[in-house]
């Protein structure tokens, strides 16, 4: 008597949860991976990420926050980052902070970056207006350049 009377207020008190939350967006949500945890594959999260612990995987997330303890093997795609531990990677981030204690080993794509002494990066730096330029003019500028000798051969 006493379960099914339960039970059904369990059920008519759950659903108003995931409607408040999914009202609101992602705005205001954050997800935090702590310093024991190690996760193994890819993490999404469609609001902020703060990751303490290991990643073993691609990470990809509105904004980042990265512990100076924490490690992870894996690209990283996030609108704003700031990095304060060590990543083996690709990164591509519009705002990025590499704080002092942050090593990246990687190519880094960034809109804006900031680097504050002590801060280490082993790999390029590439803006990212640069790339999106240069992959739209390359393949445009590939068919002419053959053709152009080609017509002077040919007169």
């Amino acid at each position: 008597m006493f379960n099914s009377h339960r039970n059904s207020r369990d059920e008519r008190a759950a659903p108003p949860a995931p409607s408040q939350q999914t009202s609101r967006g992602a705005r205001g949500m954050f997800s935090v991976i702590g310093p024991d945890v190690t996760v193994t594959g890819a993490v999404t999260a469609s609001a902020d990420l703060h990751i303490d612990g290991r990643v073993e995987g691609d990470v990809t997330c509105g904004t980042l926050a990265q512990g100076a303890e924490s490690q992870i093997f894996g690209s990283v795609t996030a609108d704003t980052a700031r990095i304060a531990g060590s990543i083996e990677g690709t990164v591509r981030v519009k705002q990025l902070t590499i704080e002092r204690s942050a090593k990246i080993t990687g190519d880094v794509e960034y809109e804006n970056i900031t680097i504050e002494n002590g801060g280490h990066v082993d790999g390029r730096l590439k803006h990212m207006s640069s790339i999106d330029a240069s992959a739209a003019a390359g393949p445009r500028a590939v068919p002419s350049t053959p053709l152009a000798p080609a017509a002077d051969e040919a007169a």
